[in-house]
């Protein structure tokens, strides 16, 4: 099996998040790509027993994608791993070992990760702490303490993250004209994990690109929008390879960048968040948390 390094394994994470791809096809190809990874590390234990204590970060909190899942039977193959740099056509973007590896996999001669039927899996237990419901729930007591009529909206939003935005500025229009899906004051609460398709060079995360997006769409109804505010943020503290968590969308935002004479559409689509909201003051820096169950999404309407 050639050896492949950090720099080979980055470059495939790096890729394959630029053009958008899903966080499960994302761990398919890092599982047969690692050694531990797919259920290995149960592999590498066995045959002592294992109690694995989990944090997820993941939509779903699906066991095998939390961290590539190295404790958790896979069933997935280098066949598989293979189309999907196939699918995003990525082939020929990719260091040759990491293609060589899936290569010899696929053709037979690397072993599969270890599926559900591996006696392994007897001897290892899988316990989950913490999730990204677990902290919407949280923030919701939280609102409410605070006075406001809650919703979780869900803790399972998927998708771009720019389309995403439409989704919450309707909610908070319907919200502030009709009261619906509850009354003012509001806070919608949501967490998931949105993704971000790199069309421009510019700097950010996709909790960033979700709240400019928003501001975007308040810039359609520039006198509309009192009372309205949106934060977007990374339970980790760290919004892409950026220091800031994330930011926050309201009415403020978007006056300051007219003021200073920033098009939110022309960052938007320079996938230049980071610089935006650096200029307009509005990025939410925590520094690293130190945890990670995935994004957080909140809508006050006031």
């Amino acid at each position: 099996m050639p050896t492949l390094t950090l720099a080979d394994l980055q470059a495939v994470t790096r890729t394959l998040l630029a053009c958008g791809a899903t966080i499960h096809e994302l761990n398919c190809v890092r599982k047969h790509l690692s050694q531990i990874k797919g259920g290995q590390l149960a592999q590498w234990l066995y045959p002592a027993t294992s109690i694995n204590l989990i944090l997820s970060d993941v939509v779903g909190d699906q066991l095998e994608t939390i961290a590539s899942g190295m404790t958790v039977p896979d069933e997935s193959t280098f066949e598989e791993a293979l189309q999907i740099l196939q699918y995003y056509d990525v082939l020929d973007q990719l260091p040759p070992t990491v293609i060589s590896v899936l290569r010899e996999g696929a053709a037979g001669h690397l072993p599969e990760t270890p599926t559900a039927d591996n006696p392994i899996f007897k001897a290892t237990h899988n316990l989950l702490l913490g999730s990204n419901h677990q902290s919407v729930v949280a923030a919701a007591e939280q609102a409410k303490q605070l006075g406001y009529h809650t919703l979780i909206l869900s803790s399972q939003i998927t998708g771009e993250a720019r389309e995403v935005a439409k989704m919450f500025v309707g909610i908070a229009r319907e919200i502030q004209q009709h009261d619906h899906p509850i009354p003012k004051p509001a806070c919608v609460i949501a967490g998931g994990e949105t993704t971000v398709t790199l069309r421009g060079h510019g700097k950010g995360g996709r909790n960033q690109e979700l709240a400019l997006s928003f501001v975007n769409e308040l810039r359609q109804t520039p006198h509309g929008n009192d009372g309205i505010y949106f934060l977007s943020a990374a339970t980790d503290g760290i919004d892409g390879l950026t220091d800031a968590a994330g930011a926050f969308a309201a009415q403020p935002v978007l006056e300051k960048s007219l003021a200073l004479n920033l098009n939110p559409s022309h960052y938007l689509r320079n996938n230049d968040s980071y610089r935006f909201f650096q200029q307009t003051g509005f990025l939410l820096k925590t520094g690293a948390t130190h945890t990670n169950v995935g994004d957080l999404h909140i809508l006050i309407v006031n």
